[in-house]
């Protein structure tokens, strides 16, 4: 199955210009292989009329709501329509892109793997793991000297401000923020 998003290299529009943009750059980001076909190269007539034809939404903008054809991006799977950019912006805001996108789930396996090795390389538990905190154990009863040695050290993080990392140098074209970050710094320390 080959995803494809008709595209306008053309536009005068720029909010067209922007949807775009952003269903690349979100499928980009999201490692979807995708084809895009811009309806406004020549030889292209056939592929303009098949996304005018299939598509059921218009596609309209702030400044054209109603258009007489439906506007880029409209995307598609092989020749099953799947959407314009609100119905894409609506899936992916909602966590549902691969549905509607109608990738078969052997598509998804790979992207599920890695985030969920990405959530647990970010210290989120595994299912049947107990958190860091359960696993520390209790000063044993009796041993008062413990008890004060934790409260202590609760103290000092408490009076003792965050390290400061140094930061390199910045060009000269940052220097109003490079003025701003010293004399947040400067605060911080008093």
């Amino acid at each position: 199955m080959v995803l494809k998003v008709y595209v306008s290299g053309m536009s005068g529009n720029k909010e067209v210009k922007k949807r775009q943009q952003r269903v690349l750059m979100i499928l980009d980001s999201k490692n979807i292989q995708y084809d895009t076909v811009d309806i406004t190269e020549p030889g292209k007539e056939s592929e303009k009329e098949l996304m005018q034809n299939k598509s059921t939404s218009s596609g309209g903008t702030v400044s054209d709501p109603e258009p007489r054809h439906p506007l880029p991006p409209q995307i598609f799977n092989d020749a099953e329509y799947c959407g314009d950019y609100d119905a894409f912006d609506m899936a992916n805001e909602i966590d549902t892109l691969e549905v509607f996108l109608k990738l078969a789930p052997a598509d998804t396996t790979a992207v599920s793997s890695a985030q969920i090795e990405l959530k647990q390389e970010n210290g989120v538990a595994k299912e049947g793991e107990k958190p860091e905190e359960e696993e520390k154990k209790a000063p044993a009863e009796g041993d008062g000297d413990n008890e004060k040695a934790e409260t202590a050290t609760t103290a000092e993080a408490a009076a003792v401000p965050a390290a400061v990392v140094p930061v390199p140098a910045p060009a000269e074209s940052n220097s109003s923020s490079a003025q701003l970050l010293e004399r947040e710094r400067e605060a911080a320390a008093q």
